[in-house]
Formats: structure tokens, sequence, C-alpha cells
């Protein structure tokens, strides 16, 4: 693949996840444009409605001016001019999920980095386009975020697909051990360190995500609950069919905030809707608030609930511990240059504590960018407070991994301070031996009984120069055994023969734990049928014939 293929393809994919993301307001808009107007009046206004929509789905700041007359059946001034800050978060999801897709094409191409600068600046040009398109009275976007802000979270997801991809290949068994090769600022620091900081950052990461999932959990029981009163906000509207399925399309556009705004409410801290307004576990005071049927879901505040409420991050934490300690317990313990550093409870409770600095860092952030202006007046202030979400969410994580990863998944004895190397040795070692049957190692290991003495004729000396030829049974009187093949006592009794074959073959049966049926019966066999000696013949000499 050329570079100028890696370019278009890159450029088609900017193209696409930007046309999906202004298609999804645009495609109800134009639709309540044609029942509304017979398809009569300018369609231009829905088009800049829908751009405005995507670039604030992106954290662009819109400005709106509301005219004398609409302003005062608000209740405001008469020259009301207001932010919106609060970002659709569902807009922002979707552009980092096809970035996600950008990045891993991009990585699996001979030229990576012009994959990525293609998307990004197709990506950048487009919005800056949709942003100019839009930029007209009385809702105007910001020329500048709108030119920044959508391509960045583009270059985020592409980001995230990079190193999703890079990671997958890394995994693999040749290339696991790649401190040589680190090309990053990590490849200075010691396996030790870069152990401590993955374990901690796995924890915060598992602990951050099983906090969203549960509060998606409970949001989702709170619109079953709700139910009715959801339906009531809607039928309270009058939107008709057209203008329901676009306020529906628009309140799914803020779920990921909803979900936010939930998982701080778990934490403690909760979260505002206007100026002087609370709604947390111990409490809901809230304002006047518009009619929206989302907002039917508003917890109400129970004491009693709140305080298991706030169990659910330590139980997510705690699990996330559980989960990096069982990981921690398969692996070898890293080495540093004085040797193998063991996970003791020292380096456990720095985990602990980077893994609750870390998630309290990520979840502050992700609540300041749930969080904003939604209207005039004390709507100016919606969303929980980061600084204190994420103070929280630092100390329940703190705890909650503490308590995971003091649980142990194996004894001390049990666990051995090798490298992936010397593991990797000691297989290569012992493979070759494990081709083996049990059978033939049993039968290799066992000693060879010593010839019997071949007997003599009464005041007859044997011939000290006759070669001593064992005996070799016919092939129809062999035991079936897997081992190396041994002489059987050429000289002696029938019964010491049989006996000596009785036991090489129970020996056998011990080596191999779980021999075919058909493999006993042929031993038995062998066992019962004589073994043929022949003895010695003549006065002075005695011999043996195979």
């Amino acid at each position: 693949m050329n570079r100028m293929t890696v370019i278009l393809l890159a450029a088609l994919d900017a193209v696409i996840a930007l046309g999906v993301g202004v298609a999804i307001p645009l495609v109800p808009l134009t639709a309540m444009w044609g029942v509304q107007s017979g398809l009569t009046s300018d369609w231009a206004p829905f088009w800049r409605a829908a751009g405005d929509i995507w670039l604030l789905g992106h954290g662009v700041d819109v400005t709106v001016t509301l005219d004398p007359t609409l302003a005062a059946s608000f209740g405001l001034d008469a020259a009301a001019v207001f932010t919106v800050s609060i970002a659709a978060l569902g807009f922002a999801l979707l552009t980092v999920l096809f970035g996600v897709r950008t990045g891993r094409r991009a990585w699996a191409t001979p030229h990576p980095v012009t994959a990525v600068i293609s998307g990004v600046a197709t990506f950048a040009v487009l919005s800056t386009l949709v942003t100019l398109s839009a930029h007209v009275l009385p809702v105007v976007p910001s020329l500048l975020q709108g030119a920044l802000l959508p391509g960045a979270v583009f270059a985020l997801g592409i980001g995230v697909g990079l190193v999703a991809a890079e990671l997958r290949h890394r995994a693999g068994p040749e290339t696991a051990e790649r401190d040589a090769t680190l090309s990053w600022p990590a490849a200075s620091w010691s396996p030790a360190t870069r152990a401590l900081l993955a374990a901690a950052l796995r924890s915060a990461t598992a602990a951050v995500t099983l906090l969203v999932a549960a509060a998606a959990v409970t949001l989702t029981l709170l619109m079953v609950f709700d139910y009715a009163r959801i339906t009531g906000l809607y039928q309270s509207l009058h939107p008709g069919i057209v203008g329901a399925a676009a306020l529906t399309l628009a309140q799914l556009a803020f779920v990921p905030n909803a979900v936010l705004w939930v998982a701080s409410w778990l934490a403690g801290p909760g979260f505002a809707i206007g100026t002087g307004s609370s709604v947390d576990v111990t409490q809901t005071s809230l304002g006047p608030l518009p009619s929206v049927p989302l907002f039917g879901v508003l917890p109400q505040g129970d004491p009693g609930f709140g305080l298991i409420a706030v169990l659910v991050p330590v139980l997510c934490a705690a699990v996330a511990g559980v989960l990096v300690r069982r990981r921690l317990d398969g692996m070898p313990a890293p080495r540093s240059a004085s040797g193998v550093v063991p996970w003791g409870p020292g380096r456990l409770a720095l985990v602990a504590l980077g893994s609750g600095v870390v998630a309290g860092v990520a979840f502050g952030v992700l609540t300041w960018w749930s969080g904003g202006a939604i209207g005039p007046g004390r709507l100016q202030h919606a969303g929980p407070d980061p600084l204190l979400a994420g103070a929280a969410v630092a100390a329940e994580v703190l705890v909650g991994t503490a308590i995971g990863l003091a649980v142990r998944w194996r004894s001390e004895e049990a666990s051995e301070s090798l490298t992936l190397s010397e593991r990797r040795a000691r297989t290569s070692d012992v493979a070759p031996h494990a081709s083996q049957s049990a059978t033939q190692r049993a039968a290799a290991q066992k000693p060879v009984p010593p010839t019997s003495p071949a007997p003599q004729t009464a005041g007859v000396k044997s011939a000290p120069s006759a070669p001593r030829t064992p005996v070799v049974a016919p092939s129809s009187a062999r035991p079936a055994s897997n081992g190396p093949k041994a002489s059987v006592p050429g000289t002696g009794s029938v019964t010491e023969a049989l006996a000596w074959l009785d036991e090489l073959d129970l020996g056998g049966r011990r080596a191999d734990a779980a021999p075919a049926a058909a493999a006993d019966d042929r031993h038995r066999e062998a066992d019962t049928e004589p073994v043929p000696v022949v003895r010695a013949r003549g006065r002075g000499k005695g011999s043996r014939r195979p």
C-alpha cells in the first residue's frame, strides 16, 4: 500500500466519521422541516441547528441570543444572551469510536504517521467548515473551539486505537520481553518500577470502568421505576411524533452525561442542576427545572439508601484489586538492579495509593467534561463538582483496592521469583522429556536385573571362554511395553524368568497411569506364556543355544 492510498483512506474515514455524527441530528430535523413546512421554507436553519448540536457535543461553546419577546416569555431581561457549554457526550463518544477504528487501520499500514496526520487534518478542516456554516445569529458557536476541539476528540480516538493495536501486537510471546527495544521514556525505568505503575494503572482503569458500569445499571433501573413520570413529562410537552423523536435523540446524546452524574451520586458528592441545587445520597434539593423527560429519573435522597450507595465504588475498587492481585500472583516477580523484588505489603500499598490517585484524576476529568451551562440564569451551572467527585473517588478506590490486593490466590511457597526468560528456558529444557511417554521414562530409569549364572553339571567345570548368549523370547511371548527392549535372562528356572517378566510388566503399568484395555489383555497373555529355556548339554562344557 503506497503513501497516497494511505492518505486517501484515512481522509475517507474522517469524512465518514463527521458525516455520521452530523447526520444524527440532521435527519430528524429535516423530517420536522418537511412535516411542518411542506418542503417550502428555507432548510438552512435546520442545517445550522444540526451543526450547532454536533459542535456542542464536542465541547464547543455556543452563544445564544434571545429576542425580547422570547426572553420575556421566559422571564428574562430584554436582551438575554447566555452561553451553553455543556457537552453532549454521546456525539463525542461516537467520534472517539470512529477514531479508534481509524487508528487501528493506520497502525496496520506501512505509513501510520501519514495516516494519522491525514485523518486528523481532514476532520479538523471539515469541522471548521461546519462551524463557519453555523456561525449565524441567534446561535453562534465559537470559531476557535469549533476548529480545534472536534479534531482533538478524533485524534484522541486515533491515539487509543494505535495504543490498543500496539499492545495487542506486543502481547505475543515473541515480543513479551521488549525492555531493550522500548523507545518511550519509561525505557530507562527498572522493571520493578514499570510493573508497579502498570499494576496501579490497571487497577484504576478497572475501578473507574466498573463504577461507570454500575452507574449505567442504576440509571437504567431508575428509568424503569420512574417510567410513569417520564411519560407524563412527554405528554406535557405535546411534541408530536416527529418532535418526540427529535427530543428522544437529543436526550440520548446526553445519556453519557447522566451516567457520569449518577456515578458522582454513587460516590457521594452528587451533582447540581442549577445554582443552589443539590442532588446527593442524603438529600435532593431542586429549584424550577425545564420539562425535560430525562429529569424524571432524578434520584430522591434517602440517608439509609445513601450509605449503601457509597459502598458501590468501594466494592468496584475491591473487585479491581482482586483481579490485579490475581494477575500479579500468576506472573513472575519483577527484577531490579538489586535482584528480585517480590510483591510485599509495601509495594502493594504503593499500588493501592497509585490506583486511588489515577482513578481520582480520571474521574475528575470525566465529571468536568460532563458538566457546564445548560441555559440562562441559574441554569448556568449543572453537573458534579470535579474536585469533590475526584477526591471522593480517589479515597474510595484507595480503600477498595487495598482490600482487594490483600486477597491472596496462592501460597508463598507456590510462587517462584523467575523472569520470563528463565521460565522459557526451563520450559525448553523440560519439553523434550515431556514428549516421552510415562512407560518409556519408567522403563528407561528401571535397572536391568543381572543375568543369572548358568547351571553347571556336577563335577564338571564350564569352559571359561564360552560366551553367554541371552535367550530372547519369541515375538509372541514378549510383553507389549512401550519401554526400551531389555534382555530376558537366558538361564535359570522358568519361575525366575516369569517373576522377572511380571515385575517388568508391573513397572510399566505403574509408570503409565491410564493404559488401554487391549494393552492390559496383551500383558496378561504374555505373563502366562512360558519362556523357553535351553539347558546346557554335554559333559565337560556348558553351552546355550538361542
